[in-house]
């Protein structure tokens, strides 16, 4: 996998946790921003999918949809019964 260097600009006392961290994990400062990047990156995308996911299910059922889930609730119930 290909690398590239950046410089950012963080306050010292939030860069000083990441040094902690990165102790705390074995790992360079770098591998850090890296795994929160990504994480955030995945989290975005999850909530981008979730956004599409209720608009898609925002609107009301058509009649056929509604015939078909009370044909369902009514085989469930008969069922049980």
């Amino acid at each position: 996998m290909a690398s590239a260097k950046t410089a950012i600009f963080i306050q010292k006392s939030l860069l000083g946790k990441v040094d902690d961290l990165a102790r705390e994990m074995k790992v360079s400062r770098s591998r850090v921003f890296a795994i929160a990047v990504e994480e955030y990156l995945q989290r975005h995308q999850n909530r981008r999918l979730l956004a599409e996911l209720n608009r898609a299910y925002e609107d009301e059922p058509t009649p056929e949809e509604q015939e078909y889930l009370e044909r369902m609730r009514h085989q469930r119930i008969s069922r049980e019964g």
